[in-house]
């Protein structure tokens, strides 16, 4: 049945716990949980509180779900080794969607066949409303990540952690005129949600803060060759290109930049996270790009110091915003968990959501009653292979 609690949510008490982080640790229960998703009924009752979650682990975009993962077990790790949560530790139950929505819902109901407390995921926009449609029917918990637009949130039980594709669009206009750019050419995807919710947002504060937009060239996902929409920007007044696009088309457009003869600065947003891993580290034809993004590992906050030092300990890997998003998760997910002391049931945990405070490490964020996380935006360089806060 489908729940109404977003009005309740409107009502709740505006108390706010502090969450803090702990240690890390290595180990992982595997107890198994008798466990149920039903109304109003507890929803642990056994020695493991799951949580499931999904995101490409395979496929052109796996880069995003497997950070996610990777970040979300350096999460439990920690939180197991100081003695989980009402003398429960944390067990994370994570499907492949390969990006794919419908992938993606079966990747849910595994995750629920296994009696989870929360959902984490989905990890890519169109997925994460996909999973919306059902776990609202389950009136379970679901927090994406990273998913942007506006539907991942559009129902009771959904939040965020991510910026949504409209903030991200607004700040990026905003960034770029105030760098004293003037006339700004855009390539997006037309079939990408994603995309078109950046570039509308977009255009909309460019001619607010005195861009204009001199090309707008479109594509399809898939796409792999854009040499004639670079052809057309070639042949227009651009003083920069804005990219509101995934790494991987990021990494194809800015190789045929060149070969076409185009040398502009690049902007983009959150999905440019993983560009350099993309390019193998060649980023030569990108250096002094730009991109909105939360987390920076390079960052001197001591929390993310410690998180990049033991991601770099479990996966030989620097962690991307993704990794940080799927952390912070994790932590949203505990401290609704422990808002809730002895009476961890759905609904409780939902309405907790926007009572807690969690000090993340893409920045100390609350909840709106709409889902929406209230953090600060920044944005990261690439310099000399590597992100750079700016």
């Amino acid at each position: 049945m489908k729940m109404s609690l977003r009005k309740g949510l409107a009502l709740a008490t505006t108390v706010m716990c502090a969450m803090s982080f702990v240690g890390c640790g290595s180990s992982q229960t595997t107890t198994t949980s008798n466990t149920t998703n039903e109304g109003n009924n507890e929803v642990a009752s056994g020695e493991v509180y799951k949580i499931g979650a999904m995101g490409p682990l395979t496929g052109d975009y796996a880069s995003y779900g497997i950070s996610v993962k990777q970040g979300a077990e350096i999460a439990i790790n920690e939180i197991n080794a100081a003695g989980g949560v009402n003398g429960h530790n944390f067990e994370l139950i994570f499907e492949d969607d390969e990006c794919d929505e419908e992938k993606a819902i079966s990747a849910y109901n595994k995750v629920m066949d296994e009696g989870v407390i929360a959902i984490l995921g989905a990890v890519t926009s169109g997925c994460s409303t996909a999973v919306a449609d059902e776990s609202v029917n389950d009136g379970i918990l679901q927090i994406t990540p990273s998913g942007s637009t506006q539907d991942c949130t559009k129902h009771e039980n959904g939040f965020r952690i991510c910026f949504t594709d409209p903030l991200q669009g607004q700040t990026m206009a905003k960034y770029i005129a105030e760098q004293g750019y003037k006339n700004v050419a855009i390539i997006y995807d037309a079939a990408s949600d994603y995309s078109n919710g950046i570039t509308e947002a977009f255009i909309a504060e460019a001619a607010n803060v005195g861009l204009t937009v001199v090309a707008q060239e479109s594509f399809n996902t898939g796409d792999v060759d854009f040499k004639t929409q670079l052809t057309k920007i070639k042949d227009v007044n651009a003083d920069c290109l804005f990219l509101p696009l995934y790494y991987a088309e990021v990494g194809y457009i800015t190789e045929q930049a060149t070969t076409v003869g185009i040398s502009l600065p690049y902007f983009g947003c959150d999905g440019w996270d993983g560009i350099i891993k993309q390019l193998n580290g060649e980023t030569a034809n990108i250096e002094g790009a730009t991109f909105l993004t939360p987390f920076v590992a390079t960052s001197e906050e001591e929390n993310i110091k410690a998180f990049v030092t033991s991601y770099q300990a479990a996966y030989s890997a620097t962690p991307d915003q993704f990794a940080a998003d799927g952390y912070d998760g994790v932590y949203a997910i505990k401290a609704a968990i422990e808002k809730c002391g002895d009476d961890v049931t759905n609904e409780n945990l939902i309405a907790a959501m926007t009572e807690i405070e969690v000090k993340g490490l893409t920045g100390d964020m609350t909840f709106t009653p709409e889902g929406e996380p209230n953090k600060s935006a920044k944005v990261a360089v690439i310099e000399n292979g590597e992100y750079v806060a700016k």
